[in-house]
């Protein structure tokens, strides 16, 4: 069994971590000795988003996250920023630099996710698709790369998803009614883009992977996307990869595109609750998972 890394001492940035999976991510980090700087457009309200053509308020704020942090014993440090507006987003990497003294994690996990057929959506919807899940970790890639050079070390995992794997054929019934196609497409470039990145940085030891739910994970904000009878998998397995990605030098573990519950079977990582302090169940990815998810990382 792969024991757990401790990063006392290191800094993360972890993007829409206001709730769900940025939330459970900047928890496991924090709870395996990291200062996690947090950051989404809820810091002390939960802000409205636009989804389906209407304006809806997702529950989740920055300040929940820092004092479920804090109640378990981590540092967290809160930072608003809406990642759409330029200026937020450029300066982001600085002001969590000034904020926590430092920067050697960067988790691009916030996102934004209206489905809709081709013919259906809107240019809107397009541009904030490719904005969140391309622009975002390109523009804070670039903007955190020079620190971790300078400091001769680094790690960012970008959150990625299931969706990007492979279509299967015949195209199950999901797929034929559509909705995802833009969304998943986006999310096979940021696999690309994240080897990519890997390659071209491994000389500097900083490291860059890419983790995705091996099904999905039911958070507030990707809940109305999920059917009701799909069963889902816990947030745990998936934060646990991400913290497995935040340790090693590059050259050991640089490039992969690994998935919540094949990392850990395959691995033989032990997943901890959020909290650090009690082992989760060894489980087997499930049956119904995609049949071309990759177990150890691709």
């Amino acid at each position: 069994m792969i024991t757990n890394p401790n990063i006392t001492g290191k800094v993360a940035l972890v993007t829409g971590s206001s709730r769900g999976i940025g939330r459970a991510i900047a928890q496991r980090l924090a709870s395996a000795g990291a200062t996690v700087v947090v950051t989404a457009r809820s810091v002390q309200k939960e802000a409205t988003g636009k989804r389906f053509q209407s304006e809806q308020v997702i529950p989740g704020t920055l300040e929940e996250t820092v004092s479920l942090i804090e109640q378990a014993g981590g540092r967290a440090i809160a930072l608003g920023a809406d990642l759409e507006n330029d200026a937020d987003r450029d300066s982001l990497v600085a002001r969590a630099l000034e904020a926590a003294g430092g920067l050697d994690i960067v988790i691009n996990n916030a996102g934004f996710a209206d489905y809709a057929r081709v013919e259906d959506m809107s240019f809107e919807t397009f541009d904030r698709t490719i904005n969140h899940y391309l622009r975002v970790p390109f523009a804070l890639a670039k903007s955190a790369i020079p620190h971790m050079k300078a400091k001769g070390s680094g790690w960012i995992v970008n959150i990625g998803s299931i969706t990007s794997m492979p279509m299967q054929r015949p195209f199950p019934d999901y797929q034929r009614a559509g909705g995802d196609t833009v969304y998943a497409s986006v999310k096979a470039a940021l696999n690309r883009f994240s080897q990519g990145l890997a390659a071209e940085l491994v000389e500097s030891n900083i490291a860059v992977n890419l983790v995705g739910p091996s099904t999905a994970i039911r958070t507030p904000g990707a809940s109305a996307l999920i059917p009701q009878e799909y069963p889902t998998e816990d947030v745990e397995y998936l934060a646990e990869t991400v913290l497995a990605m935040c340790h090693l030098p590059a050259i050991e573990r640089t490039g992969l595109l690994a998935f919540s519950m094949h990392y850990p079977w395959a691995t033989n990582l032990r997943v901890m609750s959020l909290d650090g302090r009690t082992p989760f169940p060894f489980r087997e990815p499930p049956a119904w998972s995609h049949p071309a998810t990759p177990a150890a990382g691709l």
